[in-house]
């Protein structure tokens, strides 16, 4: 196949996306001039660090631990500016692929920051319901099924443009977490979050992260993002934003394989920074190619064949 004759282009929903590659909620995304540099770097969508109603400081540090071969802990305690100020930061945006992570205690603060948010030029929310160490926000909402369908259908009201949960790996059961947030509004499921997790200094005998808890990212937890974007995908047939453990073109296609329409990166910019989204959008054409696709699209949810 004449390698002009690609189309790495993809749909989640009434989204558009150049190419499968995200940026993931926590990372980078609070700037206007960080959004622009990502852009450059050929990437499909940014998502914003969760936003919340007030500013919130996070915790001190240490917040995030390197744990060797690919894989993270951190807990950072979802810093941002809180509404107002981000809201002010991204009425600057004209054109690049904004999604809002947007994170709360109550349908409330979910209904204040979305009328707040929808005027502006953005493609739509991403509900975190899945963050495992901050209290009375993300997991501790998402693992009350009833609290999500509540939040969830709170958004719906206030709001046209797709959204789509977060969803981790709590008491829940991943797919019928999925379920109740589609019945409730949402148009996409992003999965997963960090995983809840823990390290201690055997020397000091105390825990490494000032929060003592915090979550698992990186490459450990690949292998279980695999599994519930599979079952959610399958199941439920919406489209799946895979996420967790990507830092290669081959993590991209994997989820994708297993039924991702689009992927997310995020821990591997600490060592590796947003040059990496134009290296991956490149080897991915070149596996295109290779393997004579013309749209990266066909690939969705082909493990589910076997």
């Amino acid at each position: 196949m004449d390698d002009r004759n690609y189309n790495l282009s993809v749909e989640l929903d009434k989204i558009h996306l150049r190419n499968p590659t995200m940026l993931a909620s926590g990372i980078l995304g609070i700037s206007q001039s960080i959004f622009e540099r990502l852009y450059n770097e050929n990437i499909g969508a940014v998502v914003t660090k969760s936003i919340s109603v007030d500013p919130m400081k996070g915790y001190p540090n240490p917040t995030v631990i390197p744990l060797g071969c690919g894989s993270y802990l951190n807990a950072v305690g979802l810093s941002n500016p809180g509404l107002h100020a981000f809201s002010k930061e991204l009425s600057q945006n004209k054109s690049i692929p904004i999604i809002i992570s947007l994170v709360g205690s109550s349908e409330k603060e979910f209904s204040k920051m979305v009328k707040v948010f929808d005027s502006l030029n953005i493609l739509g929310y991403e509900i975190n319901l899945s963050c495992p160490h901050v209290s009375k926000m993300g997991m501790e909402v998402g693992d009350d099924p009833e609290a999500v369908s509540k939040i969830v259908s709170t958004v719906r009201v206030n709001t046209n443009k797709p959204i789509s949960v977060k969803v981790g790996v709590g008491s829940v059961d991943v797919v019928e977490l999925s379920r109740i947030a589609i019945d409730a509004g949402a148009n996409i499921i992003t999965a997963i979050n960090t995983l809840r997790a823990m390290s201690i200094d055997v020397e000091t005998m105390m825990p490494i992260l000032s929060n003592r808890i915090g979550g698992l990212s990186g490459s450990a937890i690949k292998p279980i993002g695999i599994r519930c974007v599979y079952e959610i995908s399958k199941k439920l047939q919406v489209p799946v934003i895979g996420c967790g453990g990507v830092s290669s073109w081959q993590d991209v296609i994997e989820y994708m394989i297993a039924g991702a329409s689009a992927v997310q990166i995020g821990s591997v910019l600490g060592s590796r920074g947003p040059r990496i989204f134009n290296k991956i959008t490149q080897d991915l054409k070149k596996y295109v190619v290779k393997k004579r696709v013309a749209n990266i699209s066909e690939i969705i949810g082909i493990a589910h064949r076997y």
